[in-house]
């Protein structure tokens, strides 16, 4: 009866068994997995969220097939004097913005666009893994290229190669990538412009997190043509959207930007029109919103820096003195990643810090982390809840190793 894109292991692994049970006992939990910002006890102004609903146009249904004219107005405002690869101060065209519900229906339009059922996207590993379920749904392959860690994570370039097939139609990157925090470097970028051009694929760039950058300076995005400083400018899609840039992921908000070679986006531009003309996903009360929403940005991003950096530098002051975990480098996110004795599965590390030391971490294997050893924290979690995380953490690990 039911469609095999659909037959996943619907059974709960052990980490979630062990996670419930944890629920169950009625104990506190310290979580440093919390990435959810309405969660994590930070100050919204709720005035001015709530007024920007109190549009009456909402009352009228007058939809347009890109989104609404103003709220794609207010998203090139965002990437107005952005730096790009190459490109000093960037610029945005409306029309090349579609608005969708979530960055993975944006993800759904372009596999869409681009592949046949079985046909491949290259990925970058470690990522978020609810790029494999998406790309499921949409009957398109993930083919996984590695990203190295020596002294900071970098693109493996001569993989990322050897992965591409007759089959490939894009490559996929987070920038900065999720855990990792690693952005895409000029050098990558222009690596991998070259092999999209050459190959007639295009790139994939999922943003979400390109403002929560460590050094706080702005980080160069793929949303701009790059024909006129590098010559290449292959099919570009860049992502991004109101749920980590105004920390509302409950407003349901995203885009995508078409990029590249003209005659290329035109003929995208011209078929996804009509992909989102068939869903029509995002709510005119949301869309009427966007503006002042996105203009809450600097006040929300401000808090969330705050805390990250307040996290990260107990983190750091934490781990000096034992030599058990170590905290890899990161350039942004707000995520850290930390390597430790790799003597077991780390799931069932994370399962056993859970149960003797209620503290929740990520394992680096839901990650696809190329070895065990890896646990993945969320730098946004309330302060308190870190510190007190931390402290068990370190103590269950000078105990376990001791």
């Amino acid at each position: 009866m039911f469609a095999s894109r659909t037959n996943w292991k619907l059974e709960q692994n052990r980490f979630t068994q062990a996670l419930e049970a944890h629920r169950r006992s009625g104990k506190v939990l310290l979580d440093l997995t919390a990435s959810n910002p309405t969660d994590c006890d930070f100050e919204y102004p709720k005035g001015e969220i709530l007024s920007s609903f109190a549009d009456p146009r909402a009352l009228q249904y007058t939809p347009e097939s890109k989104g609404m004219h103003s709220a794609r107005e207010a998203v090139a405002s965002y990437y107005a004097g952005r730096p790009g690869f190459g490109v000093c101060s960037g610029s945005v065209d409306p029309e090349r913005i579609i608005l969708t519900a979530g960055t993975s229906e944006a993800y759904s339009y372009i596999f869409r666009l681009l592949c046949e059922p079985g046909e491949e996207v290259l990925f970058p590993a470690p990522s978020y893994p609810l790029l494999e379920y998406v790309a499921g749904l949409n009957d398109v392959r993930l083919v996984p290229y590695p990203l190295q860690y020596d002294h900071g994570w970098q693109m493996d370039i001569a993989a990322l190669r050897a992965a591409v097939t007759t089959r490939t139609r894009a490559v996929l990157v987070v920038h900065p990538n999720n855990p990792t925090g690693s952005f895409v470097s000029p050098a990558e970028a222009a690596a991998l412009r070259e092999v999209c051009e050459a190959r007639g694929m295009a790139i994939v760039a999922d943003e979400v997190f390109l403002d929560y950058a460590e050094d706080s300076k702005p980080h160069a995005s793929f949303a701009f043509d790059t024909s006129v400083t590098s010559g290449t400018s292959p099919l570009t899609f860049t992502l991004s959207g109101l749920s980590k840039i105004s920390a509302l992921p409950q407003m349901k908000l995203a885009w995508l930007v078409t990029s590249g070679s003209e005659p290329l986006v035109r003929a995208a531009l011209e078929r996804l029109e009509i992909v989102a003309d068939t869903y029509l996903s995002p709510g005119t009360p949301v869309q009427l919103a966007a503006p002042k929403l996105l203009g809450l940005r600097d006040r929300m991003q401000s808090q969330l820096q705050s805390r990250i950096a307040a996290n990260l530098a107990h983190l750091d002051s934490a781990l000096t003195g034992q030599k058990l975990l170590t905290r890899l480098e990161r350039q942004g996110g707000w995520y850290a990643v930390l390597r430790g004795p790799a003597t077991g599965p780390d799931e069932e590390l994370a399962i056993r810090l859970l149960q003797e030391q209620s503290v929740l971490v990520h394992p680096g294997r839901f990650f696809d982390f190329p070895q065990d050893g890896f646990l993945v924290l969320s730098l946004i979690t309330p302060e308190s809840t870190f510190r007190e995380g931390v402290r068990r953490m370190l103590a269950f690990f000078a105990a376990t190793n001791g």
